[in-house]
């Protein structure tokens, strides 16, 4: 089986090495820069567990080189997304299976949602450019339980977790996922095949609504956010509100703020994504993570002044430094 990963990041990589070390796929890269270069180099190489995994990669800047895939697994930031899928067409052949794990909401998290109605979600496919080139049929939804993070180009720490949740859009089992996340299972991933991944990922993006982007406004760790008893309000009270609107897309959650807050606590003073990456002056992921819920949420006729509120400070936040575009 072939296997192409696009963007060879921390999870891009995460998941690539551990693909390629198990020797089931030939597993290919799409990078650039001086992550292409080590992959070419030096190939895969992930640190897991006090050890180095190591496998021959073969990466290149340019898709058409590497022909038609059974799998693309998607791993780059938002922001490069439209781009990335214009270019997806030389590796796509009509059985190809396309696995985005990336942060936040997809372009394709509408399909299923009557309430949502039937244009794209702009926030996260300006002018539904994603949804026109990378077909429906061909999406598998992905949720990463991972923390992992790239200490140089090319080579992937794997800090904790390495949980992955794959399911259909359209909900319910089928046998090309449970034909992957067999793949997966067997190259190490505590792998879940869900029968409703759109609910999974919305609870994942219910914890990290607020943690990562009060994180990157505050430069501290998750640990004294939920210290401060003002932040813990404010983010229970943001948590609320998106879980009203969760309620009115098919994905309600059963939880409490408080009780998931008792989960996080036990990452201890960790870092987000997009904390990290206002460390790195790199643009920040605001709208999947975000963005989306504010749309999604005028869409379905719920009121989220809080949420508003944490779009608004950081937007104008990143917008000062560089890491988020300016009003058009």
């Amino acid at each position: 089986m072939r296997v192409c990963i696009y963007g060879a990041g921390a999870i891009g990589g995460f998941i690539g090495t551990r693909l390629a070390a198990q020797g089931e796929c030939q597993v290919s890269a799409v990078a650039r820069g001086a992550t292409l270069a080590s992959l070419q180099s030096h190939g895969w190489r992930l640190r897991q567990g006090g050890a180095l995994v190591t496998a021959p990669c073969q990466a290149t800047a340019t898709p058409a080189e590497l022909g038609v895939q059974d799998l693309i697994v998607i791993a780059v930031k938002g922001p490069a997304l439209t781009e990335v899928a214009g270019g997806l067409a030389p590796m796509m052949g009509p059985r190809t299976v396309v696995l985005p794990a990336m942060n936040g909401v997809p372009w394709w998290f509408g399909a299923h949602a009557p309430a949502m109605g039937d244009e794209p979600l702009q926030s996260v496919d300006p002018g539904g450019h994603i949804g026109q080139a990378i077909p429906l049929a061909s999406v598998l939804g992905c949720v990463v339980h991972a923390s992992c993070f790239t200490p140089e180009p090319g080579l992937v720490d794997n800090k904790m977790g390495q949980g992955l949740i794959i399911g259909e859009p359209a909900g319910g089992p089928s046998e090309r996922a449970q034909a992957w996340g067999g793949v997966l299972q067997r190259a190490g991933f505590d792998l879940t095949v869900s029968i409703d991944v759109r609910r999974d990922i919305w609870y994942k993006l219910w914890g990290n609504l607020t943690m990562n982007p009060i994180t990157a406004l505050t430069g501290a760790t998750v640990d004294r956010v939920l210290d401060d008893p003002l932040l813990r309000a404010y983010c229970s009270s943001a948590m609320r509100e998106a879980a009203a609107v969760g309620a009115r897309i098919g994905c309600a959650i059963a939880q409490s703020p408080e009780d998931r807050h008792q989960i996080t606590r036990k990452l201890g003073a960790f870092r987000t994504s997009m904390q990290q990456d206002v460390a790195a002056n790199r643009a920040i992921e605001l709208d999947a993570i975000v963005g989306v819920v504010v749309e999604i949420a005028r869409r379905v006729g719920v009121d989220t002044p809080g949420i508003d509120a944490l779009m608004g400070l950081t937007r104008l936040f990143a917008r000062v430094r560089g890491l988020y575009p300016d009003a058009a």
